[in-house]
């Protein structure tokens, strides 16, 4: 790697010990409001199922919009981001996203998918840029040894806005009953105008509200001193300082990486999105779709729950081997789901959560690692490979189409397993350029 010399982390400024708390608990809130708009996700998509009478994989289009934006969106985030600074690329993300969220109103007017699809993919690419920015900065935040932990426990409030959303969906969205097309038909028109609103308005308010939210988030956060500094080239787990390649792609655990989050999003983001269906099977719990959604929030909770847990595991044990176990268990977990039936198979899927938990920050924080002036772009390219949550569901609700909605976990089974490679082996640093 002639000519090329390896890089220390610095800051660029030297804020006092209190500036990073300030920006982490910025940074807090902005990861429980990602969270929780992400996560109403998987309430919207029986709810529209239902409205558009769409088959599985037509509603797992909602998924694919939504997680299609990070791919097309996130190497020009990262560009961004390299341009304009981390607190500025977190307000313009959060500009974007409040603007997706506004286009929700109209989509309930009108009744019209393919409009609500859009609102997912602009609201998407604000999320976007704010994982983009926000993740590394999180990560680069302190000592390099602590940064899994540490973006554990930033992801740990994201996990509560997650856990919550399912809860709040169930009520202020699913709780207007949608009729089938039969019972429609036969409303007189008065009453057929009074539905509609109800059916329009159940996603509207709550949508207006969070884009409220959203504006006076980026109005805050383009008020609020974040200290700026330069992430290192070093090894966490060795310590030893990485030559830089030229190039965030001729980093191969970065690439591993990114393969294992596209996995892990995909296997995350499917079963999130089946959970209502799938409890509401007769061989599950044969729940309604309002009680079903409900248990949705212990996915979502256990992962909140795990990740408090795992931040404090990851600094006695070795993230790695950590991210390797959970994967394992995720993987066994869903097998007992696929061969059981009723509460068995119910609280297995449900467990997963738990587990789940450590899974992405832990990913994301050992392929950045050692990437010095890299990462804004490493990131980009992590972050580009959360498109698996538009891919991995698309392809389990074709799979469920055919084999059924019980057997067509083993997608995400086969995901898992190569998380736990992962854990074990991909994730050591070592350049995939030639010296």
């Amino acid at each position: 790697m002639g000519g090329v010399v390896p890089t220390t982390a610095k800051p660029k400024s030297s804020p006092a010990q209190g500036d990073f708390s300030i920006a982490l608990i910025a940074l807090t809130f902005l990861f429980f409001a990602w969270g929780f708009i992400t996560c109403l996700n998987d309430i919207l998509i029986p709810h529209l199922k239902s409205i558009f009478a769409l088959n599985y994989t037509q509603s797992m289009l909602i998924q694919f919009c939504f997680f299609a934006a990070y791919f097309l969106m996130s190497l020009p985030s990262g560009a961004v981001i390299e341009k304009i600074g981390y607190q500025k690329g977190i307000c313009a993300g959060l500009v974007v996203a409040a603007s997706g969220c506004l286009l929700f109103y109209p989509s309930a007017g009108l009744r019209s998918y393919p409009l609500f699809l859009t609102g997912f993919f602009v609201l998407a690419c604000g999320i976007t840029l704010l994982q983009v920015a926000a993740n590394p900065y999180v990560a680069i935040l302190g000592t390099p040894q602590t940064a899994a932990s540490r973006l554990t426990l930033t992801q740990a409030f994201n996990a509560l806005g997650t856990a919550v959303a399912p809860y709040l969906g169930s009520i202020f969205i699913l709780g207007v009953a949608v009729k089938p097309a039969s019972d429609i038909s036969g409303m007189a028109p008065a009453e057929l105008a009074l539905y509609r609103a109800a059916e329009a308005g159940s996603v509207q308010v709550p949508y207006l509200w969070m884009a409220a939210v959203l504006c006076a988030m980026a109005a805050v956060f383009s008020l609020v001193r974040l200290p700026e500094v330069e992430p290192g080239t070093s090894d966490p787990e060795t310590g030893k300082e990485e030559y830089d390649p030229g190039s965030a792609w001729g980093y191969r655990h970065l690439k591993l990486g990114a393969l294992g989050i596209f996995l892990y999003v995909g296997a995350e983001v499917a079963i999130g999105s089946f959970l209502v269906n799938y409890l509401g099977q007769p061989y599950v719990k044969a729940l309604p779709e309002a009680s079903a959604a409900r248990y949705v929030s212990f996915y979502w909770g256990g992962a909140m729950v795990g990740r408090f847990i795992g931040s404090a595991l990851q600094r006695l044990v070795n993230p790695a081997r950590l991210l390797a176990c959970n994967a394992l268990v995720t993987a066994t977990l869903t097998a007992v789901t696929m061969l059981t039936t009723g509460s068995m198979a119910m609280w297995a899927i449900l467990l997963i959560g738990l587990f789940n938990s450590i899974m992405f920050p832990t990913i994301f924080s050992l392929a950045i690692a050692g990437l010095g002036r890299h990462t804004g772009k490493g990131s980009g390219i992590i972050c580009m490979a959360i498109v698996g949550g538009a891919i991995i569901p698309l392809l389990q609700g074709g799979l469920a189409d055919v084999v059924g909605l019980h057997h067509a976990f083993i997608l995400p089974l086969m995901c898992y397993l190569y998380i736990a490679y992962y854990g074990l082996a991909g994730h050591k640093p070592r350049l995939s350029a030639p010296r």
